[in-house]
């Protein structure tokens, strides 16, 4: 039985994110892939992404909601 688990290669050693089940000794094929990029689109908020005791709202995102912009000019009904 295959199994994929992801882990990071770091000073000679890896470190894997979780252990395998069922395997005590086995072979293995070991991928390198490529490093992950930089985030470049906007990020946006969603609700609880943030840790600790307080959490985003209903009221929080209701206040954030675009309405348009009355002195673009532009109709936004």
């Amino acid at each position: 039985m295959l199994q994929s688990i992801e882990g990071i290669y770091k000073n000679g050693k890896i470190q894997l994110s979780e252990l395998p089940s069922h395997v005590s000794e086995s072979r293995v094929i070991v991928t390198f892939l490529e490093p992950k990029k930089s985030q470049s689109q906007k990020q946006r908020i969603q609700f609880g992404m943030f840790s600790g005791n307080k959490q985003s709202t209903e009221k929080d995102f209701q206040i954030t909601e675009f309405h348009g912009d009355t002195e673009d000019g532009l109709d936004w009904s």
